[in-house]
């Protein structure tokens, strides 16, 4: 894969997930239906793509024991993040209204382990990754050092309210456009 494609496809998916989000959301309420596994498609498509950007990251940061722990804890969040997708993908079609969706995942939480491993642990670890990840390229110079203010705002702007999600992602794309400007060397592939 081309990082390149990578890197501005990413967060072109996140930020379609967050509009399609949006839009299901008009009518007062999130899934079931077509924008609700759309929408979660769209994001899966971006965490698939940052699963790989994880892996070039660590190999632009020398492969050092940072980056490692970094990748693996992102490769762990992406994990945790497409499971919960999944279940949410599951939900809405198993459900016919919201209601019935919010039965279905009180079952789902209800199961011992899932909520850390699926929704409020682990899931952050992918976010957590990127911050590592980035700061440790920065500290490298193979970033610079005001790409990690975008970075702070994306991660920051979905806890604030999560119909930001589209501007977050194109904060995270302003973050990543000086790995897209490298030149073709740069780019090798892991």
């Amino acid at each position: 894969m081309n990082p390149r494609s990578a890197l501005i496809a990413a967060p072109l998916f996140a930020f379609a997930y967050g509009v399609i989000r949006i839009l299901d959301g008009l009518d007062g309420s999130h899934g079931p239906g077509l924008a609700w596994t759309a929408g979660h498609l769209a994001f899966m498509a971006a965490l698939l793509l940052f699963a790989w950007l994880f892996l070039w990251f660590r190999t632009l940061a020398g492969r050092d024991a940072l980056a490692t722990v970094g990748a693996v804890a992102g490769l762990v969040g992406v994990v945790a993040l497409l499971v919960q997708f999944g279940i949410d993908i599951a939900v809405g079609f198993a459900a016919a209204d919201r209601d019935g969706m919010n039965l279905l995942f009180q079952q789902v939480q209800s199961v011992p382990g899932v909520p850390f491993a699926v929704y409020d642990g682990l899931p952050f670890l992918f976010y957590v990754a990127q911050l590592v990840l980035m700061i440790r390229l920065a500290v490298l110079r193979v970033l610079p050092v005001w790409t990690l203010a975008p970075v702070l705002v994306y991660l920051a702007l979905p806890i604030v309210w999560k119909d930001l999600i589209p501007v977050s992602a194109l904060f995270m794309l302003v973050a990543l456009l000086p790995l897209v400007r490298r030149p073709v060397a740069a780019l090798a592939a892991v």
